[in-house]
């Protein structure tokens, strides 16, 4: 084996699912720079144009609200490689939701995660390769109050694709998730806008600082090509040691 070459790209296209910003834009640059031709796809044509100017690939609209319209994206732009970042949360305790703000995280979260995984996963499976990674999150296996809807979907997230690793895994399909901790993204702004909530996230985690959406790219260029050619149903936590550190209070020797 060309062991150099693990984690070379070319000759794939790959698709990234809300690459206009965040982690889904630092994907996509970093899955191009590591030679896949990318194509960018947004709610925002201007955002998801943006990246691909910067990373030399196509940008497509895409409403992954619409089932239809994520159907006609696999069908135009078949991919070897399929990258979802698209999700909102509603920070809300239990008995203050609503039930369009249920229906508005659910529907985002774990409804378009689902046509998203069918739409691309058939043409991948037809093709008999090919390899899905959809971001998740800590929320998947540890909550707090005020995140439970959104540590749901996550969960919900990470069982569906589990599920797809497990049927399409006899047809060469390989299906993972990246669970990240706390990062710099607009979806987080309510919480940096808020010092003391931001600084105990930062001391959370056994770095004790948060991630840069950027710290995420790594993970995806890992599990899109060879170098995860056996890694298939698995949840790589990149959450700075979140996961592994019990509580904030460091004893006294």
């Amino acid at each position: 084996m060309g062991y150099d070459a693990l984690f070379r790209l070319d000759g794939r296209r790959a698709v990234v699912i809300g690459a206009g910003s965040g982690i889904g834009r630092e994907s996509a640059l970093a899955l191009a720079a590591h030679g896949a031709c990318v194509v960018c796809a947004d709610r925002d044509l201007g955002t998801a144009r943006a990246t691909a100017a910067e990373c030399g690939g196509d940008a497509r609209l895409v409403d992954v609200l619409d089932a239809g319209a994520v159907r006609e994206l696999a069908a135009e732009a078949p991919a070897d490689v399929l990258v979802f970042t698209a999700a909102t949360n509603v920070r809300k305790r239990l008995l203050d939701y609503s039930d369009e703000e249920f229906d508005r995280v659910v529907g985002l979260n774990l409804r378009a995660s689902f046509d998203m995984v069918r739409a691309f996963g058939a043409g991948m499976v037809e093709r008999g390769r090919g390899s899905i990674i959809g971001f998740a999150s800590i929320r998947a296996s540890v909550t707090e109050p005020g995140q439970g809807v959104y540590s749901a979907t996550k969960a919900g997230l990470v069982q569906l694709l589990r599920t797809a690793a497990a049927e399409f895994g006899p047809h060469g399909v390989r299906v993972n998730a990246i669970a990240p901790g706390v990062v710099e993204t607009p979806l987080t702004r309510q919480i940096k806008d808020d010092p003391a909530w931001y600084a105990a996230y930062a001391a959370k985690s056994a770095l004790g600082r948060w991630a840069a959406a950027e710290e995420m790219a790594g993970a995806v260029v890992y599990l899109a090509g060879d170098a995860a050619s056996f890694v298939t149903g698995s949840v790589l936590y990149v959450d700075g040691g979140w996961t592994a550190v019990d509580g904030r209070f460091d004893p006294p020797n």
